[in-house]
């Protein structure tokens, strides 16, 4: 009666405890986890391999080497209970290790893909060691600790091959292409829309705000101006290079930087004038102001290698110049 309570959650769930699982079923699921993580292995290897050819080559050997342990588990399988093999995945099994999609690791980088290999090596390993604890048949349980033992292996393989593939000097060389690409991609359109969206919303945000010294009316403009110029420089990038030839990446995620930032840089300054006093939003405005100039500058001599002097002289000069227009074209 009380195992049958402590079931009650999995059979809620639909999903089986792994101890009542037979050996049959061990092996059905040994094999699926085995085809899903060679997809995986070559999903890696032929996302990395246009930028990253010696470390898409890790991942071809890795994802050879699941397909190699799926067909040692089928022939097995095939020995001991026939051709037909039962339908049990990752997702059918309580509390059992579960992958990040492919496109959930890609994006962060190659360090990260070959610490996600590691981790996926890992648990396969505690996966086939637990496996075998529990198997009576000597054949199924010697083949369980086999995959166990090159699981286990399997980690240090992946070591072996980064030094193989990509040494150390090649593995900086791919770590200054993904930074570069990085910057080409995110950086560069962020920080034109960053600084469109802060320099050029400056003049009608406060000769709006010195004309008529009406905050509501002043955040409208802003809100307008803003979200405006936001879509129009996100639409400008995305439709003005494709990324092919240049190498600057997909449109989609340069507009979308663009686009974001630019809107950010403007509303940054129209947002104070939600304040109903005219000079509280007013200097809380001229203190955002400084904020988004000073960040210009530190992302242009941090990622672009601007000296500090000229970043700052740069800022600062075009935004009093369009700061300066606006006051007087208010004020007048």
């Amino acid at each position: 009666m009380l195992n049958r309570v402590l079931s009650f959650p999995s059979a809620f769930s639909g999903r089986r405890a792994f101890e009542g699982l037979s050996e049959q079923e061990i092996l059905a699921l040994a094999i699926s986890s085995e085809e899903d993580d060679g997809r995986i292995y070559q999903t890696y290897a032929d996302g990395l391999r246009a930028d990253f050819p010696d470390t898409a080559k890790i991942f071809d050997e890795m994802a050879e080497e699941e397909n190699e342990h799926r067909r040692w588990l089928i022939d097995l399988h095939r020995e001991k209970f026939g051709e037909t093999i039962p339908l049990i995945r990752r997702e059918h099994v309580k509390g059992f290790y579960e992958r990040k999609p492919a496109w959930l690791v890609k994006p962060f980088g190659v360090d990260e893909v070959r610490k996600q290999a590691a981790d996926m090596e890992a648990q396969a390993c505690r996966f086939y060691a637990e496996a075998a604890r529990r198997s009576r048949d000597a054949s199924i349980r010697k083949l369980l600790g086999d995959l166990a033992r090159a699981e286990a292996g399997h980690i240090s393989t992946a070591m072996g091959a980064v030094k193989e593939h990509a040494p150390s000097d090649v593995q900086e060389a791919e770590r200054q292409q993904e930074n570069k690409q990085f910057i080409l991609t995110w950086v560069q359109p962020g920080l034109a829309g960053l600084m469109d969206g802060s320099v050029s919303t400056l003049a009608p945000i406060f000769a709006t705000a010195f004309a008529t010294q009406d905050t509501w009316t002043t955040f409208l403009v802003g809100l307008a101006a803003s979200l405006g110029a936001g879509i129009s420089m996100g639409f400008t990038e995305a439709a003005h290079d494709d990324g092919v030839i240049s190498g600057r990446g997909s449109p989609l995620k340069r507009g979308l930087a663009s686009g974001v930032m630019t809107a950010v840089g403007g509303l940054g300054h129209a947002l104070p004038y939600l304040i109903p006093d005219f000079w509280t939003a007013t200097i809380l405005a001229f203190v955002v102001v400084f904020i988004e100039l000073w960040a210009i500058a530190w992302i242009q001599n941090h990622y672009m290698e601007t000296p500090w002097a000229r970043a700052i002289f740069q800022v600062v000069l075009g935004g009093a110049l369009v700061f300066a227009v606006g006051v007087i074209v208010g004020g007048g």
